[in-house]
């Protein structure tokens, strides 16, 4: 199905799901105006946030602001490149019964324009409003504007704070709660920056390459040099003269590894670091994060960690 078809779609089905959600929402306005304004009053201060996230950072930022004061739900699974993901009516269905949409850009989740001019009572947050997406080099079709701001913890840190003052003005009864919440997190952002900072600062070596070109702003952020494999997207197929390339680049300047990411295939990256005699190692863009994982322990912050030393192992050996 071309992406014209598959909108097409999409609205005609967002278009269905609204006239149902609507019905449904005069005959509950019907019954709770029979029981008059005193249930509607106690009906309003029990409404609980509802939250939906796109994938795993937007879910994790809005988890550490709202705590158990709202309900937060993640619509792309930890095993779905976000790239590649599209709406179903179930999710589109899912975001219409949502108070807030908290997503990265329209750079990464292009669906989201189509989606926020066609559902009703759903404020959209983007949570990289206001920051100045880098042009990718590596990008010959489609938009060249990087939407991994995530992947650097400064402008995380500002992906909260947009976050943090679209939760406020949602639901102003628990501010200092949202607020109290939100200056912890970014304590420990302005930490982790700091631990990058420090570890990367004397780094004898700056070139990573990497599979796909995710890691832009962190490499600006730490004075590293990024060279991908491939464009935005994991799955681009780089061509023979890229590959033949990367190798003269890898052995001219002695690079003993390869990153990878776990959602996509490793294999054309395995395939170079084969060639050049290194290794292949995971460097996460953090796309998605398995509820094992999570149950592990493992968050944001932790992911970065783990980022930072894999960075060692090539840029400090």
């Amino acid at each position: 199905m071309s992406k014209r078809v598959k909108a097409i779609f999409i609205l005609a089905v967002i278009g269905c799901l609204i006239a149902l959600v609507g019905c449904g929402k005069d005959e509950s306005q019907d019954k709770q105006d029979s029981k008059g304004t005193a249930d509607s009053g106690a009906s309003q201060a029990s409404h609980k946030l509802h939250i939906a996230t796109t994938f795993y950072p937007m879910y994790e930022f809005t988890k550490q602001i709202v705590k158990d004061k709202a309900q937060v739900d993640l619509l792309i699974p930890a095993t779905v490149e976000p790239h590649d993901w599209d709406p179903s009516p179930k999710d589109i269905e899912h975001i219409q019964k949502s108070d807030l949409l908290v997503y990265n850009s329209p750079e990464m989740e292009t669906w989201a324009p189509n989606v926020q001019k066609s559902v009703s009572h759903v404020e959209f947050v983007q949570a990289s409003k206001g920051i100045d997406l880098m042009k990718s080099a590596e990008e010959e079709e489609g938009s060249n504007l990087d939407p991994h701001v995530w992947l650097d913890p400064v402008l995380a840190e500002k992906e909260v704070e947009t976050i943090t003052q679209a939760i406020v003005k949602k639901d102003p009864d628990n501010k200092a709660f949202y607020e109290k919440n939100s200056e912890d997190y970014l304590k420990q952002l302005q930490q982790l920056d700091d631990l990058f900072r420090t570890t990367l600062a004397d780094a004898p070596k700056k070139d990573i390459i990497t599979q796909h070109a995710a890691f832009g702003y962190l490499a600006k952020e730490y004075g590293l040099n990024q060279v991908p494999i491939a464009g935005l997207e994991p799955d681009q197929e780089p061509s023979a003269k890229r590959l033949a390339e990367l190798k003269t680049f890898a052995q001219k300047n002695k690079i003993n590894i390869i990153y990878f990411e776990e959602v996509a295939s490793p294999k054309v990256a395995q395939a170079l670091a084969d060639e050049v005699g290194a290794k292949a190692v995971v460097l996460s863009p953090l796309e998605g994060l398995t509820k094992k994982e999570q149950e592990q322990g493992l968050d944001y912050i932790e992911m970065m960690k783990r980022n930072l030393d894999a960075l060692k192992q090539s840029l400090l050996k």
